[in-house]
């Protein structure tokens, strides 16, 4: 009888090859892993360098933010135009208020943007420069025009003053002044007396005197006043006999007598007449001739 024969390696084969099946799946899973780990490691790398350019980007932005914020604040004090800033500034803000997930492309874009504010930026810097060099030039000017005004007002004031100094010196200069003063006692029946009087010789008072020339002096009308005082500064004057009252030096005070005149510069000679129609007291007297608020002569006369 022969000996059975041995089986045929099919089966093993058969395993063989699906054990190799299995290894190409397990290796190639294992590399689909590895790729796709790979891919999500280059995502995540791309993705943190994205949100660290954008984070770059925004702080910049803020930055920028702040130098236009100083740039208007200049040039509004300079005087110059920041329409274009306040722009730029509107459309920053906006910019930085928008969602902070963007896109690499977007990232770039809002990059290029940030080139064009940091020029606007260089470019308002200059004009700062120019509006400054502007400013200091117009100072200058100012100053220059200031110290030619206070000089001219200067100048004008030591003219007003000049002239207010001539003017009282020329006021000074034209008042009239009594010359030759006489004062005379007349009797009931006209006789003159010279001083010292007798009470009972005194019924009437007579005052003499011309009015000097004076070449500055208008031709004008004038009132002249006569005031007679006795020796406690008291005096004499009878509304009904044509006494009345005048302002000397800001105070009401009576006249004894007064007479309305034009003036003529002829050096022209008045009277006085006054009756007082009581006896004088014994004493000193003194008569004051006024016009215009000042006195103009007096003379002094004794009653025993």
């Amino acid at each position: 009888m022969s000996e059975p024969t041995a089986p045929t390696p099919k089966k093993n084969n058969k395993a063989a090859v699906a054990i190799a099946l299995l290894s190409i799946v397990v290796i190639v899973q294992g590399v689909k892993i590895y790729l796709d780990y790979k891919d999500r490691e280059a995502v995540k790398q791309e993705l943190e360098v994205t949100s660290q350019n954008l984070e770059s980007t925004l702080t910049r932005l803020n930055e920028i933010k702040a130098e236009l914020d100083d740039k208007i604040q200049k040039i509004e004090k300079l005087g110059g135009d920041v329409t274009e800033l306040q722009k730029a500034k509107a459309e920053v803000e906006m910019e930085l208020k928008s969602s902070r997930k963007r896109s690499e492309k977007a990232i770039r874009e809002l990059n290029d943007r940030v080139g064009g504010y940091e020029e606007l930026l260089v470019a308002k810097d200059q004009e700062i420069e120019r509006l400054q060099s502007i400013n200091k030039e117009l100072y200058s000017e100012n100053r220059n025009l200031k110290t030619k005004q206070n000089v001219l007002n200067d100048s004008i004031n030591r003219l007003a003053k000049n002239k207010s100094d001539l003017q009282a010196k020329v006021t000074v200069a034209s008042q009239l002044k009594a010359e030759n003063v006489l004062v005379a006692a007349l009797n009931s029946k006209g006789k003159e007396r010279d001083s010292p009087f007798r009470a009972r010789q005194l019924d009437k008072l007579k005052v003499e005197f011309n009015l000097a020339e004076n070449p500055v002096a208008p031709i004008e009308g004038k009132k002249i006043m006569i005031r007679v005082i006795d020796e406690n500064g008291q005096a004499i004057f009878n509304v009904e006999k044509g006494s009345g009252t005048f302002m000397l030096n800001g105070k009401e005070e009576f006249y004894t007598a007064a007479q309305e005149i034009l003036f003529d510069n002829t050096k022209q000679k008045l009277t006085f007449v006054y009756e007082k129609g009581s006896e004088y007291a014994s004493g000193n007297y003194t008569v004051d001739i006024f016009t215009d608020g000042y006195k103009m002569g007096s003379a002094q006369f004794s009653v025993k």
